[in-house]
């Protein structure tokens, strides 16, 4: 069993913002996997269910905002006990540029909000994370807040998309072929171009 937790903020004011991309990344996954995600409210978080790669997987969408991550995080694992390195955090990373990925064993929160909370709440940071950068040029905005939690120019959101298909295909890899694989293979790409599947395997064009 392994469980995959997407971090975002709730509500169609903050759909396709950059500070969501965890939540994009789970909503390809589900595409691919073919399911739909379905509200536990005693979860905290919008759940799906899914057999993929002969593992059973919950992937999951906090309903709490993103500094509360940690709550959905806690009630999913209160009745799914489960070794921290079986769970996968997927955020975005504002100091991490827009075409590159980051996966770790486990680190501090480096100033996410939802990652401070799920650390907060499991008393640990001995657990897998997927960051995706979002960061543009320097020049492409002025207060970072407001550029994380507003809708982005066009050719920025095109951008921020194929980096959501690209953390889809890390995170497919990292539950295939384990986390080792996954941060070899996807931590020193570069997401530039339309993102192709090569043996099931995700690389920039």
């Amino acid at each position: 069993m392994k469980l995959l937790v997407g971090l975002g903020n709730p509500g169609v004011r903050y759909r396709s913002t950059p500070h969501n991309l965890g939540f994009e990344v789970l909503d390809r996954l589900a595409r691919r996997w073919g399911g739909h995600f379905e509200e536990e409210p005693a979860r905290k978080a919008e759940v799906l269910r899914v057999s993929w790669a002969d593992e059973r997987l919950i992937l999951a969408k906090p309903t709490t905002f993103m500094n509360l991550s940690g709550q959905a995080v806690r009630e999913l694992l209160r009745n799914q006990p489960m070794d921290l390195a079986e769970l996968l955090i997927v955020s975005d990373e504002a100091q991490l540029e827009i075409g590159r990925l980051r996966l770790r064993a486990h680190g501090s929160d480096g100033g996410h909000n939802g990652l401070r909370s799920v650390i907060e709440s499991l008393g640990s940071e001995e657990f897998p994370r997927l960051r995706i950068g979002v960061k543009p040029p320097e020049e492409s905005i002025g207060d970072l807040r407001g550029y994380l939690l507003a809708k982005p120019p066009p050719e920025i959101r095109q951008r921020l998309e194929r980096m959501a298909e690209a953390g889809a295909e890390a995170a497919a890899c990292w539950v295939r072929e384990g986390l080792e694989a996954a941060a070899s293979r996807y931590n020193g790409l570069r997401v530039e171009g339309e993102i192709k599947r090569i043996n099931g395997q995700g690389v920039g064009a």
